[in-house]
C-alpha cells in the first residue's frame, strides 16, 4: 500500500505525533509490573544478540522505552513497554529509489507473495484469515517501507512475527509474482494468442488510480520540485508510464541492498516481554546475516540562493462547483532536518498557529476571503522527508487570482512578524497537546511508530521524540526568554528563506486523453521490440500465471489460530440508564484518565423530507459559524482552549431486529479535561440556543470547503460511493444513507456551492435547527471516571435545562426508530461517468438485520468469498487493487472492487463466487479461517471513551452480541450454501449495481443502465 497523506490527514496525525494514550487493561499507572521490568534494563546489557543503548521512562505517555542495537548487523530496535494488550510489531527499511519505476512499492507487494519458510502464494493475505490481528498491513512512504501488525493474542503475535520476518528477509521474489503485483504484458483473452496485448499489474493499476487525484498530483510535484537532487525527486509509488521499465532483476538487487538488517529498524510495543521478541528476531532472521553498508543515506538538499516557480497540469474536475476556478497555488519552504526534535516541535506548533482553525492568520486572510475552496493539499508542516517543509496556499482559485494569493501570503507573514500571535492562541495549542496526552485510543502503538518513523529513519534518537513534556517546557522557556521567539522563527523559516517554491497547477481538458495516448505509445514501443518468440512467451507466461493463480495450494506450512483460541464470551460493559430533565441518558464509569466524553443524538425522524439532504451541511457548519456574542473566530478559540473539539455528524443505524425500521439522527460529540466540563457544555448551550446561521460570508467559505473535499474523496473512496448507490434502492435505510453520504450528497453540495443566492440554504439550516435542537428528540451518553461522573451529570443537566422543554406529554421517545413498512426493493444499475482510468464497482443485495440468525452466516460467507475466491479473481487475475464481499449491520450484502481496470469481468466474478459457494468446493479449515477473520472485528479492542457505544448508537446489547457470537461459531458449510441460495442467487433477490469510472461498454446503449451525468440526486427515490 502506498502511504500518502492529505493535508487534513496530516492534521489529524498531529495529535498522534504529540502522543496519545492507548487502550490499557487497567486504570492508568506509571509503575506497573510491565514498566518496572523494563526500567531494570541497563545500558550495555546484552540480550539475545542485542545490546541495550538507552532506557528511558516517559511518565506523560505511561511507558518505558528501551533502545537497542544488534551486535552483528547493527540493526536498531526500539521497545516500548506499556500496559496495553494491543501489542505491535514493525520492521522498517530506508528505501531510497532514484527513478519512477516504483521499485520500493512493487517490492513491498512482492515480498508478501511467498518466502523460504512459507513457500505459498500470497501468505500475507492468507494470514488475514488465519489470525486475530487488530492491524495487518505494509506501507511504502517517501523514503521508507514499513511492515506493521498488532494483536492481543500471544500465539497470534508470534505467528505473524514469523511470517513477517521470513517475508521481508527471505522472500522468493519469483518472476510470476513480480509480473502479477508489478506489471506485465498479457493478452486480453488468455485463450486467444491473437487478442490484443495490454499492460496489467496490481501496482500499475493502483497508481493509475492514485494519480487521478488533483491533490495527489499536486503534492507529488511539490515534493519533486522542492527536493530535486535525490530520492524525493522520484515517485516512490511508481509512475504508470515508468513502471514498465522495471525488471525483476532490478527488484531483487534493490531488495539485497535495502532489505538488510543493517538497514532495518525494529519496533515492538505493548505488555508482552521484550526478551521473547528479541530471541525470535535473532533466531528466525538476524543470526543469518553479517553487517553491510547499505548506502541508503539521504543527503541534505543544497540550499537555493533564489526562490523558484513551477507549473504543472492535471485533469478537469467534473464535480467542481466552478469550472473556471480549478487552479491550485502553494508557496512551500524547505525547513530544517527532521532529526532536530525541538525544531520539529517548534515548527509544528508554529504551523498550527499559522493555518489551523478560523483563528489562524492564514485561515482569515485566505479562506475567509472566499478566493478559493480550501487550503492547497500540502498546506502546513510536513515532516515526511529528511528535511521538513511548510506550505501554504489555496485550491480552486481563478487563474487571475494567482498573483493576488501570492501577495496575501507575503502580507500575512509580514503581519504575523509585526503583531505576533495572541496569548490565547498559544495557550489553546498547548492545551491541545495536554489533552492529546490524556485522550485514549486503541491504536496508540501503531500511531507511535507512524509518528516516529520519519525521523528515526534518518537516525534521530526516538527516545528524544518521546519526551513530549520536556520539549514543551523548552518551548515555553524559549517564549518566556524571548517574547518574539515565534515572530523570529517566522522570519527565520519563511521570510528570509530563499529555498522557496511557488507551485501552480491548472486543469488541461486533454489531460486524461494525453495520458491514455502516452500509455498507448509506450505499449506500442514495448510491442515493437518483441519478436515472434517474445510474443509466444507473453502468451505462455499469461497462461502459466493463470495456472498458478488457479492452483489449490497446500497451506499447512502457514501458522494459524484455532476456533478454540477465541474467547467464548463477549467483554461486557456496565452502563446505567437515567432520565435527566426528561432526556434519556446512558452513563458508563470508565478509567478515562481525567477526561469526560459526551455524545448526544437528536432524531431527524420528524424532519420534512425536503430538508433531509441539507442535514450533512448543517452538521458541517453548525459549530463553525459563531454563536451568541462569539464570532466564528472566538468560538473556535474557546473550543480549542477548553475541549478536544466540538464534532457534529449525521448518524444512521438499522434496528437490530427489523429491516424496515431505522434511526436517522445527528450525533453531537466532544470531550474535555474534567475541570473544563462547565466550559464545554457552555459552548454547546451557545450553539444550540444562538448559533449564527446567517453569517453568509463564513457559510460560503465552509460550503466551498465541504464541496471540494467531497469531490476529492471520489478518487480515494470510489468503492464506498458505488456500494452506497447500489444499495439505495433496496432498503429504506440504504436510501437514506445514499442521500446523506453518497453520490447524491456529493452532487447536492456541488449545486449548493454553485448557487449565487444562499438565502434558501440559510432558511433550510435555520428550520433544521428549530425543529431538531430541543429536548423531545434528544438522548445523551457520558463516559467518565467514577470520581467525576456526578460532576459530569450535573454539567450535562445544566445544559439540558437550556433546551426547549417537552410540551405536554411526550408521545414518542427520542430513541424510537422510524418504520417504512411499504418499501419495495427495486433492481437498478447506475453508472457515474468520471474521468478516471480505473473503475469502482458495487453490487448489493438486501438481506437481514443483526439479530437474525442468517446475519452471522452471511458475515462468514462474505469473508470466505473474499479470501478464497474474489481476491484471486479480482486482484490476482484482474489486476484491481482490491475487491471483496461483506455483510454489515445495515442489512445489505455488498460486493465491491477498487481501482479496477475491468467491469463485466468483475461482475462475472461476483456471480461466479456465489456459484462457487453453492458448489461447496472449500474445506472446514477455509470456513474456520473466515470465522477468524470476522472475529478480528468482533473482538477489536475498545478504548474506555467508546465503551457502551454500540448500545447507545445502534441499540445492540451485550446479550445480542453474545447470541451473535455463538451463531458465528456455529456456522457450518450447509449454512453457507443455504444463505447463498436464499439471498445471493439470481432471481432470489433484487439487486443494485453501481459503477464509478470511465465510459464503459457495459452501460453504453443499454436500457438497463441509467447514466447519471448531471449528478441529479432524485434518482435515489423510488418509493
Amino acid at each position: 500500500m502506498l502511504r500518502t497523506l492529505t493535508w487534513r490527514q496530516r492534521q489529524a496525525l498531529t495529535h498522534i505525533t504529540r502522543g496519545r494514550c492507548g487502550y490499557r487493561k487497567y486504570s492508568v499507572s506509571t509503575s506497573s509490573a510491565v514498566l518496572q521490568k523494563a526500567e531494570k534494563y541497563q545500558p550495555g546489557q546484552q540480550i539475545h544478540g542485542f545490546t541495550v543503548d538507552k532506557v528511558k521512562s516517559i511518565p506523560e505517555l505511561y511507558l518505558t522505552a528501551v533502545k537497542l542495537t544488534h551486535d552483528v548487523t547493527g540493526a536498531q530496535h526500539l521497545h516500548i513497554a506499556r500496559d496495553d494488550s494491543n501489542n505491535v510489531f514493525s520492521v522498517g527499511f530506508r528505501t531510497t529509489p532514484m527513478d519512477d519505476t516504483g521499485v520500493p512499492h512493487i517490492l513491498e507487494h512482492t515480498v508478501l507473495c511467498g518466502s523460504q519458510k512459507y513457500p505459498v502464494r500470497d501468505p500475507f493475505f492468507k494470514m488475514l484469515t488465519r489470525s486475530l490481528s487488530t492491524f495487518l498491513n505494509a506501507m511504502t512512504a517517501n523514503d521508507y517501507t514499513v511492515y506493521p501488525f498488532s494483536s492481543q493474542n500471544t500465539k497470534d503475535y508470534e505467528n505473524l512475527l514469523s511470517v513477517y520476518l521470513d517475508a521481508v528477509f527471505f522472500p522468493r521474489l519469483r518472476t510470476l509474482d513480480f509480473s502479477q503485483e508489478g506489471w506485465r504484458l498479457e493478452h486480453e483473452d488468455l485463450t486467444d494468442a491473437k487478442s490484443p496485448i495490454i499492460f496489467k499489474g496490481v501496482v500499475f493499476n493502483e497508481m493509475k488510480g492514485a494519480l487521478t487525484s488533483q491533490d495527489q498530483i499536486f503534492a507529488l510535484n511539490v515534493q519533486n520540485k522542492i527536493l530535486p537532487s535525490h530520492t524525493y525527486a522520484t515517485n516512490s509509488g511508481g509512475d504508470p508510464l515508468k513502471i514498465p521499465d522495471l525488471t525483476v532483476d532490478q527488484l531483487r538487487q534493490f531488495h539485497a541492498t535495502h532489505y538488510h538488517p543493517s538497514n532495518a529498524r525494529f519496533y515492538t510495543y505493548g505488555d508482552m516481554p521484550m526478551e521473547r521478541h528479541l530471541k525470535l528476531i535473532q533466531d528466525q532472521a538476524l543470526n543469518k546475516f553479517t553487517k553491510i553498508n547499505p548506502n541508503t543515506e539521504v543527503p541534505t538538499e543544497t540550499r537555493w540562493s533564489q526562490p523558484r516557480e513551477n507549473h504543472v497540469y492535471c485533469a478537469v474536475d467534473p464535480m467542481s462547483a466552478d469550472t473556471n476556478k480549478q487552479t491550485t497555488l502553494s508557496v512551500s519552504f524547505l525547513l530544517g532536518d527532521v532529526t532536530n526534535t525541538f525544531d520539529s516541535l517548534t515548527v509544528s506548533i508554529l504551523s498550527s498557529l499559522l493555518v489551523s482553525g478560523p483563528t489562524s492568520p492564514f485561515y482569515q486572510s485566505l479562506l475567509d476571503a472566499n478566493i478559493g475552496s480550501d487550503y492547497a493539499p500540502v498546506t502546513g508542516y510536513n515532516n515526511s522527508t529528511r528535511e521538513a517543509t511548510f506550505s501554504i496556499g489555496l485550491k480552486n482559485i481563478g487563474e487571475d487570482d494567482v498573483e493576488k494569493v501570492k501577495q496575501i501570503i507575503e502580507d500575512t507573514f509580514d503581519k504575523v512578524i509585526q503583531d505576533g500571535f495572541p496569548k490565547e492562541r498559544i495557550e489553546a495549542v498547548l492545551h491541545s497537546i495536554e489533552l492529546s496526552l490524556k485522550h485514549q485510543t486503541t491504536s496508540f502503538g501503531l500511531g507511535l511508530i507512524s509518528s516516529l518513523m520519519s525521523s528515526w529513519n534518518h537516525d534521530a534518537d526516538p527516545l528524544e521524540q518521546l519526551q513530549i513534556n520536556e520539549n514543551v517546557e523548552k518551548f515555553k522557556k524559549s517564549l518566556e526568554e524571548n517574547p518574539r521567539f515565534l515572530q523570529d522563527s517566522v522570519v527565520r523559516y519563511f521570510k528570509d528563506n530563499m529555498h522557496k517554491l511557488t507551485m501552480t497547477m491548472s486543469p488541461d481538458p486533454e489531460y486524461e486523453n494525453k495520458k491514455t495516448e502516452e500509455e498507448k505509445k509506450l505499449l506500442k514501443e514495448k510491442l515493437t521490440k518483441l519478436n515472434e518468440e517474445d510474443k509466444l512467451n507473453v502468451f505462455n507466461d499469461g497462461v502459466e500465471l493463470a495456472k498458478v493463480q488457479n492452483t489449490t495450494e497446500d497451506l499447512s506450512c502457514l501458522p494459524t489460530l484455532l476456533m478454540s483460541d477465541i474467547s467464548p464470551d463477549v467483554q461486557r460493559t456496565q452502563v446505567k440508564s437515567a432520565i435527566l430533565e426528561s432526556v434519556p441518558v446512558q452513563l458508563s464509569e470508565q478509567p478515562t484518565n481525567g477526561v469526560t466524553y459526551f455524545r448526544g443524538i437528536t432524531s431527524v425522524n420528524t424532519l420534512p423530507k425536503e430538508l433531509l439532504a441539507y442535514v450533512p451541511l448543517f452538521c458541517s457548519v453548525i459549530t463553525k459559524l459563531g454563536a451568541g456574542e462569539m464570532s466564528h473566530h472566538e468560538l473556535a478559540q474557546r473550543e480549542e482552549l477548553k475541549t478536544g473539539g466540538l464534532h457534529v455528524s449525521t448518524h444512521t443505524s438499522l434496528d437490530p431486529s427489523n429491516m424496515n425500521k431505522f434511526n436517522q439522527g445527528i450525533l453531537f460529540s466532544s470531550y474535555c479535561l474534567d475541570h473544563n466540563l462547565e466550559d464545554m457544555f457552555g459552548l454547546w448551550t451557545e450553539i444550540f440556543q444562538r448559533a449564527n446561521l446567517e453569517d453568509e460570508n463564513t457559510l460560503t467559505t465552509l460550503i466551498q470547503m465541504e464541496a471540494a473535499e467531497l469531490a476529492n474523496s471520489l478518487a480515494y473512496q470510489g468503492h464506498h460511493y458505488a456500494m452506497l448507490c447500489a444499495g439505495s434502492s433496496l432498503t429504506p435505510l440504504s436510501q437514506t444513507q445514499e442521500l446523506l453520504y453518497g453520490m447524491s450528497q456529493v452532487s447536492n453540495m456541488k449545486k449548493i456551492a454553485e448557487s449565487k443566492d444562499l438565502s434558501p440554504v440559510i432558511t433550510n439550516l435555520k428550520n433544521i435547527a428549530q425543529i431538531l435542537l430541543k429536548r423531545e428528540v434528544f438522548r445523551c451518553s457520558l463516559n467518565s471516571s467514577p470520581e467525576n461522573l456526578d460532576n459530569a451529570i450535573s454539567s450535562l443537566g445544566t445544559f439540558i435545562k437550556t433546551l426547549p422543554p417537552v410540551v405536554g406529554q411526550q408521545t414518542q421517545c427520542s430513541s424510537d426508530m422510524i418504520e417504512v413498512s411499504d418499501f419495495k426493493p427495486t433492481a437498478r444499475r447506475i453508472h457515474f461517468p468520471l474521468p478516471f482510468p480505473v473503475n469502482y464497482l458495487g453490487q448489493c443485495l438486501p438481506t437481514v438485520a443483526y439479530t437474525h440468525s442468517d446475519c452471522a452466516k452471511l458475515r462468514v460467507l462474505g469473508k470466505l468469498m473474499t479470501s478464497k475466491f474474489l481476491h484471486r479473481e479480482i486482484r490476482e487475475k484482474g489486476g484491481a487493487y482490491g475487491g471483496g464481499a461483506s455483510q454489515g449491520t445495515s442489512g445489505i450484502f455488498s460486493f465491491y472492487s477498487y481501482r479496477d481496470p475491468n467491469t463485466s469481468e468483475t461482475l462475472n466474478a461476483f456471480e461466479a463466487s456465489t456459484k462457487w459457494v453453492k458448489n461447496g468446493d472449500y474445506t472446514q479449515q477455509d470456513i474456520d479461517e473466515a470465522k477468524l477473520s470476522v472475529f478480528q472485528s468482533v473482538d477489536y479492542p475498545i478504548a474506555p471513551p467508546n465503551r457502551g457505544m454500540s448500545l447507545f448508537m445502534n441499540g445492540i446489547t451485550d446479550d445480542m452480541k453474545q447470541t451473535h457470537r455463538q451463531q458465528l461459531k456455529n456456522v457450518s458449510k450447509e449454512d453457507l450454501i443455504q444463505v447463498a441460495k436464499k439471498y445471493l442467487s439470481n432471481g432470489m433477490q433484487v439487486d443494485g449495481i453501481s459503477l464509478l469510472g470511465p465510459e464503459s461498454a457495459i452501460s453504453n446503449n443499454n436500457s438497463d443502465w441509467l447514466k447519471v451525468i448531471d449528478g441529479t440526486p432524485e434518482y435515489i427515490y423510488n418509493n
